[in-house]
């Protein structure tokens, strides 16, 4: 029976009389966590020696941190502008300054990029597991509570919960708990927060399926919302060329941050502007799109099937892409696929169905519910011995009967087919306004994304029939770190065993792109990154970790180009690589590879990519950068434009002050540089009356950089 709780101490002790003093706690990734309730079980275990806790999660959110003054006094009002009430959770902050108590231990499977680099305890404790496995490795380590936020709608005196961003493996998790009557082991419990998106389907449970549903106002509170990350000019070239390899009618997985944003962007404006976009890609070197260009609107529509429902994907469906919609019933579904039926519904629908070996021509209680389900047949028809009721006249149980047919024509079929959905997500984590228009949603686009089961999405096992018929054309779209010349990707960490991120579920999306026939998978990664020493190339000859071994390789993208190396023998992965690498390192690359026998000794980069270099990206791409087709925030920033000016001061100052001796040099050209700064900025970073001498000079090395 389900203990209602709307205080929190209160739920806790009556927690730990259930479990005893040693808890195991799994909560989600991400926004799914109740914080209020976690930060409180943990403050009570850290104060009672003889209890312990350990803690299995992922991706734990805090509020951004400042590393100077100047940095703080920009982000302190930006974030509590954005992240409002978000409470950080105490064990990531001390975990991360190092100061977890003994009795408290914290097990992550992905962490926040480069969050928890070099932190030995967090290191230690990292659990690396496909995100699939993540349900049966919890329960191995023995989780014995279960805790989620949760949505609430309120339909008068009945209330309904929703699990919102985070059904991904939790569902998994209680799956396998029935399935091994083992329900008893966990204590399932249910903390209210009425800021997360209320969301149907499978995301949504009853409170009987609860030991424990909490809430107190310190329950809801805003949600972990990062900003929108500034899309680059390479990242708009590589979402650019993405956007040519998928397909009108198929099916896409795209993650968060600025290269998802790029994909979404270049899809909007192929869709929405076509000549432009073929203009733009004219402009690209003639090898560098090896493959048939997909280049014009989209009729049919695409379906979402990815682990993380991003706001890239709600600015798709807002654009009229992200419409394709799939259906639960296999038969139903390759009928679809076939193009036997189409949306809209009429008498010839019921022929079609019946051609096929659907239905009969005289249905039963089953084969009605059925065709009411999916909207073929309206719900004012019943079945009375061997009539059927057509607004209350009865008639012949034959779908071929002249008479039948013509009321059926007249008042008995639905308009549309029901029951499909365009999206199928494990799990939510966006900007403000995401959320914001999840809340505002038609409850027609309510029902048409479906937050579920990550074990569903990620692989195909269990559901292969229908997985196949729904994931037409499939185009698995991941990001990586490194790409080595024979194949293998470099995604989650580094070759002395650091851990930057985890595998997540790129190796799942990875795999199922080669298991089926018409997918792809995509890895896209920038082909340079910058570093203290200048700039390094991503593309390298060998490294000492892989998240992707080079037998999965299949495309590869940068921003000079798409390499389609799969099935591809060894001197061909190398030479299509150093194509899409930066021409500052092709010839190392080059070398390296001659020099252990992989490449012929008279192979040479092939004439239209012997110019990889930023400089002829932006010169290619000027007719549109910074324009509405290529702007740095294409969904809108939760920075103002004076934010976005001292941002650009700001990073600007960190890069000319990164050794001590540019230090010295910046803060001399500062001190006599008498050009006027704009008062606003000296107010929004409060040195418009500086105090003492360090304020003083902080002033006038912002002013310096602006």
């Amino acid at each position: 029976m389900t203990i209602l709780l709307n205080n929190l101490e209160a739920s806790i002790d009556a927690l730990l009389k259930r479990t005893g003093p040693h808890v195991v706690l799994g909560i989600p990734l991400g926004i799914g966590k109740p914080n209020t309730w976690v930060n409180c079980l943990y403050r009570t275990i850290a104060a009672r020696p003889d209890h312990s806790l350990r803690i299995i999660t992922a991706l734990s959110l805090l509020r951004p941190q400042a590393k100077s003054d100047l940095e703080a006094r920009f982000l302190k009002p930006f974030a509590d502008r954005v992240f409002g009430n978000y409470p950080d959770l105490d064990y990531a902050r001390d975990l991360k300054a190092g100061c977890l108590p003994s009795n408290i231990e914290v097990s992550e499977f992905f962490f926040k990029t480069a969050d928890m680099l070099h932190n030995d305890p967090a290191q230690q404790h990292y659990i690396c597991s496909n995100y699939t496995h993540v349900a049966r490795d919890m329960l191995q380590f023995g989780v014995n509570v279960l805790a989620q936020e949760l949505g609430v709608r309120e339909q008068g005196s009945h209330r309904r919960y929703s699990m919102g961003s985070n059904p991904d493996v939790s569902l998994d998790i209680r799956d396998m708990l029935v399935r091994h009557d083992q329900r008893h082991r966990v204590v399932m419990v249910g903390v209210v927060n009425h800021h997360m998106p209320f969301m149907p389907h499978d995301a949504e449970i009853s409170a009987d399926d609860l030991d424990m549903l909490v809430e107190t106002p310190e329950t809801t509170h805003t949600l972990f919302a990062p900003p929108n990350m500034k899309v680059g000019l390479a990242d708009h070239l590589i979402g650019l060329y993405a956007s040519t390899l998928i397909e009108d009618g198929g099916t896409l997985q795209i993650g968060i941050g600025s290269l998802g944003d790029a994909i979404s962007n270049a899809l909007i404006v192929r869709h929405r502007h076509p000549e432009t976009y073929q203009n733009m890609l004219s402009h690209l070197p003639s090898g560098s799109l090896p493959l048939p260009q997909q280049t014009q609107p989209f009729t049919e529509g695409l379906y979402g099937c990815s682990e993380m429902f991003v706001n890239g994907f709600m600015q798709l469906h807002k654009a009229g892409i992200l419409h394709r919609k799939v259906y639960p019933d296999v038969r139903l579904q390759e009928l679809f696929n076939r193009r036997l039926l189409k949306q809209s519904i009429d008498i010839h629908t019921l022929d079609t169905l019946i051609e096929e070996g659907l239905i009969h021509e005289s249905i039963d209680p089953v084969m009605l519910a059925w065709l009411q389900r999916y909207g073929v047949l309206n719900e004012s028809i019943s079945l009375e011995k061997d009539r059927l009721i057509i607004q209350g006249h009865p008639e012949t149980n034959n779908l071929k009967n002249l008479a039948t047919r013509q009321r059926l024509q007249a008042f008995g079929l639905g308009h549309q087919f029901r029951g499909g959905v365009f999206m199928h997500g494990g799990f939510f984590i966006g900007p403000s306004d995401f959320y914001q228009a999840l809340r505002d949603l038609s409850e027609e686009d309510r029902f048409g994304i479906h937050m579920g089961r990550i074990s569903f999405i990620n692989q195909l096992y269990g559901q292969e029939p229908l997985a196949r018929a729904q994931r037409q054309k499939a185009r698995f779209i991941n990001t990586t770190m490194m790409m080595t010349l024979l194949g293998a990707a470099v995604s989650d960490g580094l070759e002395d065993g650091q851990l930057i991120s985890g595998v997540g579920g790129q190796y799942n999306f990875v795999a199922m792109s080669h298991a089926l026939p018409d997918s792809r998978s995509i890895l896209m990664l920038r082909a340079v990154r910058d570093t203290a020493d200048g700039a390094q190339s991503n593309i390298v000859w060998n490294y000492g970790h892989v998240t992707i071994p080079r037998h999965l390789r299949d495309l590869v993208i940068t921003e000079y180009g798409i390499a389609d190396i799969r099935g591809q023998s060894d001197h061909q992965i190398i030479e299509r690589l150093i194509c899409i690498a930066d021409s500052r390192f092709q010839f190392d690359l080059m070398e390296q590879a001659k020099h252990a026998g992989k490449l012929r000794a008279d192979w040479e980069v092939p004439g239209w990519a012997r110019d990889n270099l930023p400089e002829s990206l932006r010169q290619r791409m000027k007719p549109w950068a910074n324009t509405s087709t290529l702007p740095d925030f294409p969904f809108g920033t939760d920075f103002t434009e004076d934010e976005l000016h001292i941002v650009h001061a700001l990073t600007q100052l960190k890069a000319s002050t990164a050794h001590p001796l540019d230090l010295v040099k910046t803060l001399m050209s500062s001190v006599f540089r008498t050009e006027p700064v704009p008062e606003r900025y000296l107010e929004r970073m409060q040195l418009d009356h500086p105090q003492n001498l360090k304020q003083r000079l902080l002033r006038q090395l912002f002013s310096g950089n602006l």
